[in-house]
């Protein structure tokens, strides 16, 4: 016997209720003689994965309680994107859990192409990671030809103070904490200086 869990979710903002989804997904596992043995509903925005019941079904994946998951469709699953959805996806394949979108018969890792569904969910993710990566790099490209100054702002304080407690004989971690900033800076600004770096 396969054991499945189905996974539900509406929104906050919709009046609908998941019943409605639970329903025909459960008459669904039934035609296949699955039993469903978990149900995960949520009722809350399907844009973030901090979602209750979402993180209960993915320990359960990982702990091996079920063997199949069954959702509505992928936007009940994730609204997150498509990376982290087919992240979403990837994980519980990794898991050892196959799944199957009921609204959407081509998303499906049982079926005999579940495999090639995987390979191409992957190539998808790929591809989305390269694209995020190429819009970062030209959105840092053109700050630099912008003459905007990239990364953390730097830290304002006196260096000749730094030297000046270092000289009266603090360790370089009191200055750090004097000023604010790390005890390896503050060697460097004395070493700079020509200050004492002996402890």
């Amino acid at each position: 016997m396969i054991n499945v869990a189905i996974y539900a979710r509406v929104s906050t903002r919709d009046k609908q209720d998941a019943e409605n989804q639970l329903v025909q997904l459960r008459d669904y596992a039934g035609r296949q003689g699955w039993e469903v043995t978990s149900e995960y509903v949520d009722r809350e925005s399907g844009a973030k994965a901090d979602r209750a019941e979402f993180q209960r079904m993915f320990t359960d994946a990982h702990q091996g309680k079920f063997d199949r998951l069954l959702f509505w469709d992928l936007s009940r699953l994730s609204r997150e994107g498509a990376l982290k959805t087919l992240q979403h996806l990837q994980r519980l394949t990794d898991y050892g859990v196959r799944w199957r979108s009921h609204t959407q018969p081509y998303l499906d890792s049982m079926g005999p192409f579940g495999d090639a569904i995987v390979s191409l969910l992957a190539a998808l993710a790929e591809q989305e990671r390269e694209t995020i990566r190429a819009r970062i790099t030209a959105g840092l490209d053109r700050a630099r030809r912008e003459g905007k100054r990239l990364g953390r702002p730097r830290k304002v304080f006196d260096r000749e103070r730094v030297v000046r407690l270092r000289e009266s004989g603090l360790s370089f971690k009191r200055i750090g904490q004097e000023v604010g900033i790390s005890h390896t800076q503050a060697m460097r600004i004395c070493r700079s200086y020509g200050a004492n770096l002996v402890q």
